[in-house]
Order: C-alpha cells, then structure tokens, then sequence
C-alpha cells in the first residue's frame, strides 16, 4: 500500500474534509500521517501519527483581530497568517517528509509549507480546498491586488528554494470539497469535485426528549465566533422565543444567554440535529452550510468574514436559503427570514437539489479514489 501525508494549519473547518479522507484511506490498507502546529493538530485529528509543524498558539483564531472586512482582512489574512505560517511549518514539514517518506502529500489549501516541501522534494500533491473561496479566482477582476498576493508567493518560493507554481493549486489534483451545483464551476482546470467528506464528530451529549415535534430552527455560528456573535444570538433567541409554531435552539457556546421557550446549550453534536432541523440560520462556515444543504435543510446565512459571504452568495444563488446582516439584523429580521425559508416551498426544493449533487458526488470515497490514482505515477510498484 502507499503512504499519505495530510499538512493542515490549525483550523477545524480546514482538518474536517480530510478526516473522512484519511479515514478512508486507512480502511483501504494506506499509511496516513498528518503534519500541523501542534498540539492542535493532534487535538483535532485524533491521529497516532503526527508530525508537528509550528506553534498552534502562534496561528490560534482567537489572534485574529475582530472587525476586520475587506482589503483589511486580505491584508491580514496573507501578511499575518498564511505567509508566516508557511514559514513556521517549513521546518517540521521538510522533517516530516524526511522521515515518513510519503508517496503522495496531501496540503490543504491554506498550508503552503506542504506543497513548498513535495515540490522541492519532486513528490506529487494534491490540494484539499476545504472551501471555495479560491476555486473561482474571485481576485481576476482585481489585478493589482491578484498582483500583490503573487508577489508574496514569490518571496515564499525564494526564501525556500522552490520553483514552482500557485501555491493554491496543485498541478497534480485539486480536491474540491464543495459541487458545481453550489460553488458553480471553476475555471481552473484541475479542480475535482467529490462533495463534503464527513467523519463522525466526537459525542455530544444532547436533550433529545426535549425537542417537543414542532419544526426545529438551528442557530449556530460554529466554535470560533463566540465574542463576534453575542449580538446576533441574542437576537435570534428573541426572534425565535417570538415564534411559537418553532422550536428554536441556539448554540451559545459561552453560556452567556438566559431565555423562555426556547433551547439552549453550549455544544451539540451538530450532525446529529441539522437531519432534525426545518431551517439552520448560521454564519456560512463551509462546515455548517454543507451539513445543512446535505440533509436537505435550508438556511438563513448571516455571513461573519472570509469565505463566509461568499458562501452566502452561492446558497442564496442556489435558491437553497437567504442571506441577512449580520451587523444588523435585528429579532424581526431574523423572524421573517425563518419564516420564509420555513413556509416558501422554493428553499427547501433548492436544498434538495444541493444535497442530491453532494449525494451523487462521492465524498470521501470518490477524493480516495482520486488520490490513489496518483500513487502510481509518484511510485511505481507501491504497496
């Protein structure tokens, strides 16, 4: 059999896709190894093999600054984080590949470090695009700032003696964890798309003789948004104990919210309750929306920052739920878009067609399929 190495930055929605993947990959006989900053990496993976990679706390979310939009979060986003957490990982990459001596490197979309490492090291990568955000260039209609994000590569690929390409995209295989149907179709010629890949989650301990049969509304905004999202889940804990013909529960993972006729809790086994839900109002985290459009569920989307509003965009495009402020909607807005992705057929038809397309695309056995197939092009003869 043959052996893959997963590089990951220290990102839940980042590490999730390639659980599943690994998972797979491990139940047909493959080695698997991951390579993160640690001890995040290990925390979220669960895996006996890890290669550690820099320093989780250097790159945690919590670092980020809050308010930040436009140019301003770019900005931050490559001069912050992805470029110096390229640099952090290079080291423990480069020992990892060393030392485990991969067939094929798996480097998922925001940890440069992995395909800097293999292509220096003439293996072949694949990218794992856990979102999106990049698979439609959305930077072609902006050159200056296409321009000076190319720039930052360039110094990447000096500063590591590597000559090669976007560090984005792989020119083996770029695994799409989204469709068509939603994301639309990328121009970039060697995306793939095989749908969300999904591993159980950990247990989560959850009233289930509490929901009382009325239509559950969700609302979440997933682990890394609680100082950000106190405003909106108040809100949406009003504007859901307003409403009595719906259950609501709201995910609160600070435990700050007090509140009459509705649910409350602090950690979900979220899987588990979006098949049980009516709607799902959430900030678009590539996560949440594909659990939701999987089973079916559609969806009020009150995008935060990053990739988010481009999500919402391509829900709402997909007719598959709508999009509100998250700024500013206040308890009646977040009512009125409950109830109408509630009571207009359309939404819950949209939804229906995104999880058919996730369905039909593969998951995690259709991304193993993809990179066995490299396997022998990497190392004749493997296993």
């Amino acid at each position: 059999m043959s052996r893959f190495l997963l590089v990951v930055p220290p990102l839940t929605g980042h590490v999730a896709p390639l659980r599943a993947v690994a998972a797979e990959l491990t139940a047909r006989g493959h080695e698997v190894a991951w390579c993160g900053p640690e001890p995040a990496t290990s925390e979220l993976t669960g895996a006996a093999t890890v290669f550690p990679a820099g320093d989780a706390a250097a790159f945690a979310v919590e670092r980020r600054p809050e308010g930040l939009r436009g140019f301003a979060a770019l900005k931050f986003l490559w001069e912050s984080y992805l470029v110096p957490l390229a640099d952090a990982m290079m080291p423990g990459a480069t020992a990892a590949v060393a030392e485990f001596g991969p067939d094929v490197v798996v480097a998922d979309q925001q940890a440069f470090a992995g395909a800097l490492v293999a292509t220096r090291c003439g293996i072949p990568w694949v990218t794992s695009a856990s979102t999106p955000t990049e698979l439609a260039e959305p930077l072609r209609a902006l050159p200056k700032i296409a321009a000076w994000i190319d720039g930052l590569q360039d110094g990447l690929r000096a500063r590591h003696g590597v000559v090669c390409g976007d560090l984005r995209f792989s020119p083996d295989l770029v695994l799409a964890f989204t469709t068509a149907a939603l994301a639309g179709p990328a121009p970039h010629p060697g995306v793939r798309f095989v749908g969300p890949a999904r591993a159980p989650a950990p247990a989560a301990d959850f009233p289930w003789h509490a929901l009382d049969g009325r239509p559950l509304v969700l609302v979440t905004l997933g682990t890394a948004n609680a100082g950000a999202g106190r405003r909106f889940l108040a809100e949406s804990a009003d504007a859901l104990a307003g409403t009595p013909d719906v259950q609501g529960l709201v995910v609160d993972p600070a435990g700050e919210l007090a509140g009459d006729g509705i649910l409350l809790a602090t950690r979900i086994p979220q899987a588990e309750v979006v098949r049980r839900a009516a709607a799902v109002v959430c900030h678009g985290g590539h996560n949440t929306v594909c659990e939701s459009l999987a089973a079916g569920v559609p969806l009020v989307v009150a995008p935060i920052r990053d990739d988010q509003s481009m999500l919402a965009r391509q829900v709402v495009t997909a007719g598959a739920g709508l999009r509100l402020r998250f700024d500013r909607a206040k308890a009646p807005d977040i009512r009125e878009a409950v109830a109408a992705v509630l009571s207009e057929p359309r939404y819950a038809a949209g939804a229906a067609t995104i999880r058919a397309s996730f369905a039909a695309a593969g998951g995690a056995t259709a991304a193993v399929e993809r990179l066995a197939a490299l396997v022998p092009v990497a190392a004749p003869g493997a296993g």
